[in-house]
Formats: structure tokens, C-alpha cells, sequence
């Protein structure tokens, strides 16, 4: 009589092993007074918006003591959780222009230069190569291929090209400009024309350039895999603790604090370590990053998707703006690069017997997937996706002296941390593993 007791309790089992009946997700060990601490900590005036030049050193010096507090391990190979290397500011000053005679506003000129002095003229020995682009132009297969030139050039540029020569000076015109690399020592100038440009036209330019080396950090911990045949597999949980600093002032606020862009994301970095240094399931090695430098190219997960074996690497939860409703509503997040694995489809089955629902990205148009640090490793192959609930088409606050921790929805975003937490225990236990991303393709 037992065993047929037994029987028929083992046959009631089946459906759930086979994942027909979903069972409920585990209890997680989420904190939200830790999610609160780290949020406010972050978003503080007294981090001056977290930019390379402002308050990043002392971010990272914050956020390797909540690594050290927690019980992780540095990367092997480090000493520290500071996994430190090189980047170079540059500053241009007194840049000033004249075109067939007539002076350029300094807004219409952008100088992207390795030499500490800049002094040209038309018909003057040494003088750049000049090239006009018209308005017919194919900016993104003619201009930028000369961005990356290793000779002295002068970019005319048609007033057709207006937005692009905007987003140019936005990356390079105003203030500080980083590298990952020491810039070459040449110069390229690009000058907003009044009137559709011809190669023969007269000109001077002239400028300065300081060139300064910085020691930037990512802050990186690791937490051994508790299996010895899983503990060589790697999961990634990462998100950016830069932001861009200070703005022009607005209302008399000019720290553009970043509480959603992205100290949310870095907030559920703390809180899943501590989550899973207390419940100690994971087989697999987990390495916990918070990067620089996310906001001016991503050199902080270029850097460190180097010191990794991308083969190792199972699966990276990158979190990127949590710090709203998305626009599926409240207990719901979305996943980039949905349809590149089967990255998001683990996650939603297990997340069954939850309210909480994790969709594919509503905003395609945006190729989200390609514009933060999940990108390198996914080029590399790794199943490495982005999640956010960011209304980024609508989100008026992005980038903006008014992204603060105010505007935040903290139980919401504790809930995404949440989900993050029961939905990532089969990668992190080793039971499931998501296929590999063939072609990451590039942006549009």
C-alpha cells in the first residue's frame, strides 16, 4: 500500500517537474532598506552627478565598501574590488574659426585633437586635407570614417547636416572630452557651414588642447560558485554608476544626479549580492560589477569583457534605469535583445505563479539592446541582455538635473529587484543555461 501511495504522489509530482504546474517563487532576501541606502547614497548632491570629473572616485570608493561589507571576493587577478585602468581627458580651449573671410560662431565648430597646438590657414604650408560634404551626403559612410582619420583634416559640413553636427558637438564640443586610448597626435575639425560648403574655400582655425591621463574603476566582486563542477561558469549581474555631472543650472540645480540613470541599476547590483551571498545556491560563479564610464562610450565594460573568457560566461543581467513604472504597468520590467536567446523565455517561466511579468523591449526603434554595457559581451557571444522599465521615448527626466531620487517609485523598483532575484536562480543554480548569441549584429 505504500508504494502505491508513493506512486501515485510521485506521478502528482510530475507535472511540476515538467514545469506544467508552476510552483511559487522562492522567498527572496531582498532588502529595502538596503535598496533605499544605496538609491539616496548615489543620487546625493555630494556626488556631483557621478562624472569621470566630478564625483565618480568617491561613487567607487562607496560602492567597494558595500562589496567589502557583503563578503565578496575580488575578480581574481585584483587586489581590491577596484578594477582600475586608464582613460584620458581632453580639453580644448580658445578654439576659433573663420570661413571665406567670416568668423564661426563657436558653437558651429568642434575640434577633436591630439596636439597642443592647432594653427591652420588655407594656402599655408602643412595645411589640413579640407572636404566638403554636401547635402546629399551619407553622413554616417562619409563623415564619420573621417572622425577616426590619422591625418589633419577639416570636415566642411552642409547646414543640412544640422542634427548630426549637433549630437557631434554634444560628445565632443563642450567641456571635457574622454578617450579610452591616448589621442593620436593629429587633429580633425568639423565646421558647421552657413551655406552648402566647397573644398576651395578660405579658412583659419586656431586652438589649444590639454591632454590629462585618469586612473578611472570599475568596482568588481565576486562570489565563488558553490559547486566544483559549475563553479567555473560565470554570471554577470553589472550595471553603470557613472552619470554626466553638471548641467547649466535649472531653477538654481545644476547636479544631474542620475537616480534612475543608472544608480537604480547599481542599487539592484548591492542588493542581488547581498541576496545571494545570504541564500548561497549559487553553483555558478557570480561576479557583481558596477562600471565607468558608461555615459561617455561604455569604456568600463569594454575594459573589463577584456579580462574575462567570454566562453565562461553564461548569462549577464544587466540593469539599466529601474527606477519607474514601465509602460506595461506597475510589477513589470521589459529584456533587450529579446528574440537574440532564450535568455528572456528562462526568465518568464521562472517567474510563473508571479504577478510580476518580464516582456521583450516595446521600443526596438530605440536599439536599446546596442546602447548600454551589455553590448560587448553580447558581440562576444555571451546571452549578455539589458533590463529596464524605462518610458525612454517619453521619459522627460533622462539626462536631466531632474532625475532624482524623488521621482523614483522605490517599492516598484524593489519589486524589479525582486523578480530579477527569483527569476535568475536557475542560471545562478546552474540548471539552466541560455543559448549562446550568435549575431549581435550592430545599430542601424
Amino acid at each position: 500500500m505504500k508504494r502505491i501511495i508513493l506512486g501515485l504522489l510521485l506521478a502528482g509530482a510530475a507535472p511540476a517537474a515538467h514545469g506544467q504546474q508552476a510552483a511559487k517563487p522562492v522567498k527572496t532576501k531582498i532588502s529595502a532598506q538596503t535598496i533605499e541606502r544605496v538609491e539616496k547614497t548615489l543620487a546625493d548632491d555630494k556626488l556631483r552627478g557621478r562624472a569621470l570629473n566630478t564625483g565618480s572616485a568617491e561613487a567607487a570608493q562607496f560602492l567597494a565598501g558595500e562589496f567589502k561589507r557583503i563578503g565578496l571576493q575580488p575578480l581574481t587577478g585584483l587586489t581590491s574590488f577596484e578594477q582600475t585602468f586608464p582613460a584620458f581627458e581632453v580639453r580644448n580651449a580658445g578654439l576659433q574659426a573663420t570661413l571665406n573671410g567670416a568668423p564661426v560662431a563657436a558653437d558651429n565648430v568642434v575640434l577633436i585633437s591630439g596636439q597642443e597646438q592647432v594653427s591652420w590657414a588655407s594656402g599655408q604650408s602643412g595645411a589640413p586635407r579640407v572636404v566638403a560634404i554636401g547635402p546629399q551626403a551619407d553622413y554616417r559612410k562619409e563623415v564619420v570614417p573621417l572622425l577616426y582619420s590619422k591625418e589633419n583634416v577639416l570636415i566642411l559640413l552642409d547646414p543640412a547636416h544640422a542634427q548630426r553636427f549637433k549630437a557631434l558637438a554634444n560628445r565632443f564640443g563642450r567641456g571635457s572630452q574622454f578617450h579610452p586610448e591616448k589621442p593620436t597626435p593629429n587633429a580633425i575639425a568639423v565646421v558647421l557651414a552657413p551655406t552648402t560648403p566647397t573644398a576651395d574655400a578660405t579658412y583659419q582655425l586656431t586652438g589649444s588642447t590639454s591632454i590629462k591621463q585618469l586612473e578611472i574603476k570599475n568596482i568588481v566582486g565576486v562570489l565563488p560558485g558553490r559547486d566544483k563542477t559549475k563553479a567555473a561558469e560565470q554570471v554577470v549581474f553589472s550595471a553603470h554608476y557613472d552619470h554626466i555631472g553638471i548641467l547649466p543650472a535649472v531653477a538654481g540645480d545644476s547636479i544631474a544626479n542620475g537616480a534612475d540613470d543608472d544608480a537604480s541599476g547599481t542599487t539592484a547590483v548591492v542588493a542581488l549580492a547581498e541576496h545571494f551571498k545570504k541564500t548561497k545556491q549559487n553553483a555558478r560563479t557570480l561576479i557583481f560589477v558596477a562600471f565607468t564610464a558608461e555615459e561617455i562610450g561604455g569604456f568600463g565594460s569594454q575594459y573589463f569583457s577584456k579580462q574575462l573568457d567570454p566562453a565562461k560566461v553564461t548569462a549577464m543581467f544587466n540593469i539599466e534605469m529601474i527606477g519607474k513604472v514601465s509602460k506595461f504597468g506597475p510589477g513589470a520590467a521589459f529584456i533587450t535583445g529579446f528574440d537574440k536567446s532564450d535568455f528572456g523565455p528562462i526568465l518568464q517561466r521562472n517567474l510563473q505563479g508571479s504577478t510580476f511579468k518580464f516582456e521583450p523591449d516595446p521600443y526596438p526603434e530605440q536599439q536599446l539592446f546596442y546602447r548600454s554595457d551589455n553590448a560587448t559581451l553580447a558581440r562576444l557571444g555571451v546571452p549578455a541582455h539589458s533590463i529596464s522599465t524605462d518610458q525612454i521615448p517619453t521619459d522627460k527626466l533622462y539626462h536631466s538635473v531632474d532625475d532624482e531620487v524623488e521621482s523614483l517609485d522605490l517599492k516598484n523598483m524593489t519589486a524589479v529587484i525582486e523578480a530579477i532575484a527569483v527569476s535568475a536562480r536557475g542560471i545562478v543554480a546552474g540548471t539552466d543555461t541560455p543559448t549562446r548569441i550568435k549575431d549581435a549584429g550592430e545599430r542601424k
